[in-house]
């Protein structure tokens, strides 16, 4: 009789425990889908990204951080809008903050870098290069891949793209360590750029790690035609060496 007793005791223990267990994952879920909600912010017409925020100053992040500006940081956004007004468009003035944001990416400025991104995401948001820019430095400077993955994608929906775009976006699915990936979006970047040295790189890397080392080592054959940057020259030899390129 005790026995029975102490059985059907267990069994309902165990039956209270899983409710319970039940309970708090469903609490959990419906706390992480509010806060991923909250967590999304427009940041152009149409366009939504997650709010996040990085140990730097506030011009030193994409999208300013997020922060709240004060009325005097407001006004000195009116004031640069009312200037850039007055040179012509805000659109010739953003490619402009662009193309200086790039300078300063090539020679690995990234604070000075995101700051001339932010302005010209005051002047035009929509555009594809300023989420590429922003991208780059959530990888390369706050190693957030993840995060850079997503502001890559919206820089593929957004106009005036940047021709570098995917061979950009494939070198950070190789860091991510999805090579079929990388190779697929790669193999368009070297046609979008096909003077790019980096982006054959990133290809023959991409397509030794997923078991062409023929077509690898012809990737790095391109390469070598073309200028290649710093990181590129070691990756190149990291890569005739792993593929056994003559």
């Amino acid at each position: 009789m005790m026995l029975r007793q102490e059985g059907a005791r267990r069994k309902q223990v165990q039956t209270m425990r899983r409710h319970m267990t039940r309970w708090l994952l469903a609490l959990a879920l419906l706390g992480m889908t509010n806060a991923a909600r909250a967590e999304m912010v427009e940041v152009a017409p149409g366009v939504t990204v997650t709010k996040k925020t990085f140990p730097a100053r506030m011009d030193e992040q994409p999208f300013y951080g997020f922060a709240e500006k004060t009325a005097e940081q407001q006004k000195t956004d009116a004031d640069f809008l009312a200037e850039s007004d007055k040179m012509g468009s805000r659109e010739a003035v953003s490619a402009a903050a662009i193309e200086r944001g790039w300078g300063h990416l090539d020679r690995g400025n990234f604070p000075e870098a995101t700051k001339r991104f932010n302005q010209a995401w005051l002047l035009a948001p929509e555009r594809s290069a300023i989420y590429q820019g922003f991208a780059v430095i959530s990888a390369a400077r706050f190693g957030d891949l993840e995060y850079a993955d997503e502001l890559f994608k919206v820089a593929l929906r957004q106009p005036k793209q940047r021709r570098t775009l995917k061979a950009d976006y494939g070198r950070l699915l190789l860091k991510a360590k999805r090579p079929a990936a990388a190779k697929a979006i790669l193999e368009e970047g070297v046609r979008d750029a096909p003077d790019f040295a980096d982006g054959w790189v990133s290809l023959g890397l991409a397509r030794l790690q997923t078991g062409d080392a023929a077509g690898a080592c012809a990737a790095a054959g391109e390469a070598n035609k073309l200028k290649l940057s710093r990181g590129a020259m070691i990756d190149l030899l990291l890569l005739k060496r792993q593929g056994a390129c003559h």
